[in-house]
């Protein structure tokens, strides 16, 4: 009976593998440059009921006149913290439905903790330095964020049909983010989509985000 169980196990083990998916999303601009500070998002067609991750604590903080990051994804009941770590005050705030605040930091202070309970986005700025922007993407889908290779993977899907959507703060004024139906079946090989994003220049003025340490 022992020998039996531990057989069942070995084999649902590795099986288990097998069952899963991988989607890998890359995006990039009309010149073929890669892009950075995309947000991926995955949402599946049939909803798996499951418990919700406990709210975290995420940072935005604030260096050369500049947020960091300037993109970042938050679940509903995550909080946020901007933390000032210039030499100068920063006027925080957004006027955006799904969270609105406004905090005067002096430098090294950081805000009281903001709670986003409601999905959607929520711009923020400066209201001393207008070159000073980032975004909040507050979502309970499967996102992710670009890094400057512009590529995000999906690891243990299950199989069935997903829709892909690529938002950014730079698509043109008008244009909707561009999405994609995918059909994920069982095995372990990767599935691969690309985007192409049509961008205008970034607003955020004159930093070298070349060489910040994000």
């Amino acid at each position: 009976m022992r020998r039996r169980l531990l057989l069942a196990w070995l084999l649902a083990g590795c099986a288990g593998p097998l069952w899963a998916a991988q989607l890998v999303v890359r995006v990039s601009d009309t010149g073929g440059r890669a892009v950075g500070d995309a947000v991926v998002t995955l949402s599946p067609a049939l909803q798996a009921a499951g418990p919700s991750p406990a709210p975290v604590t995420r940072y935005v903080d604030q260096r050369d006149e500049t947020f960091i990051p300037y993109v970042q994804v938050v679940r509903p009941g995550d909080r946020v913290v901007f933390r000032n770590s210039d030499g100068t005050r920063h006027h925080v705030y957004s006027f955006s439905e799904a969270g609105a605040f406004e905090f005067l930091l002096r430098p090294g202070e950081s805000s009281p903790a903001v709670t986003l309970g409601q999905p959607g986005l929520v711009a923020v700025g400066c209201n001393i330095h207008d070159h000073m922007i980032a975004y909040l993407l507050v979502t309970s889908e499967q996102a992710r964020v670009t890094p400057s290779q512009g590529q995000v993977v999906f690891e243990q899907l299950s199989p069935g049909n997903y829709t892909v959507t690529v938002w950014h703060p730079q698509l043109r004024p008008g244009q909707a983010p561009p999405a994609e139906t995918v059909a994920l079946g069982e095995g372990t090989e990767a599935r691969h989509v690309d985007f192409t994003l049509s961008l205008i220049p970034d607003p955020r003025g004159f930093a070298d985000r070349e060489h910040l340490d994000y």
